[in-house]
């Protein structure tokens, strides 16, 4: 695929097995407070960029960016673990499942600017098994954080990982960052593609397949 790179990570079972849902704590805030100071910091800015937050067009425009961030990043008070296990069942099954074509939108924290693709997610169960929505969710709560690529690949893998205790995760990462589309470089057909495995999915050939089965997907939206 043009403009395509490619970053792979590895991480054994006893290092996916550490903690992955690590928050920044600060002073406890009530939602309408963190509401009204996001409101504030808004108009702050407008004003700073030579806007007149006063007029009609602009006058709300504060509260409703506030709304949205409060949205967008609403995955910091979500625990992905938790949400894999709330649908955790005994299973005997021992071959692969994927779950491909994952659609998320997140936000670069960089720039502040939106960077959005697809999640193909596979693992190789070992007497567990979680509700295939939950693996859509926690795409969503960690897409709904301020995210590297990256790092989001990592934490989606580790915490399969930890919550389940499959034989292995591989995730797959494919997005478009308006970082480099419109601004910068300005790159339209850019695309980045991330991947993070553990467990059983560091044999060569076990990765190929599963890339096979990933891209079977890709080549159905082709």
């Amino acid at each position: 695929m043009a403009g395509m790179h490619v970053l792979t990570c590895f991480y054994s079972k006893e290092q996916a097995a550490k903690p992955v849902l690590q928050m920044h704590t600060q002073q406890p805030m009530s939602q309408e407070e963190r509401m009204a100071a996001l409101t504030d910091h808004y108009t702050a800015i407008l004003s700073l960029l030579g806007e007149d937050p006063q007029r009609e067009g602009l006058v709300k425009t504060p509260q409703r960016v506030a709304r949205a961030w409060a949205e967008l990043t609403r995955g910091y008070g979500e625990d992905p673990v938790a949400i894999l296990r709330s649908a955790l069942f005994d299973e005997q099954y021992h071959n692969m499942v994927v779950v491909r074509g994952i659609e998320f939108y997140s936000l670069c924290e960089h720039h502040l600017l939106p960077f959005f693709g697809h999640v193909h997610v596979a693992y190789i169960p070992d007497g567990h098994i979680t509700g295939l929505s939950k693996i859509a969710r926690i795409v969503n709560t960690f897409s709904h954080r301020l995210q590297v690529q990256e790092r989001m690949t990592q934490q989606i893998a580790l915490c399969m990982q930890e919550a389940l205790a499959p034989r292995g995760v591989m995730v797959l990462v494919e997005a478009r960052h308006l970082c480099m589309q419109m601004r910068g470089v300005a790159k339209q057909d850019a695309e980045t593609a991330t991947m993070h495995y553990t467990g059983a999915f560091a044999d060569p050939a076990l990765r190929a397949e599963t890339m096979a089965a990933f891209r079977a997907e890709s080549k159905k939206e082709e």
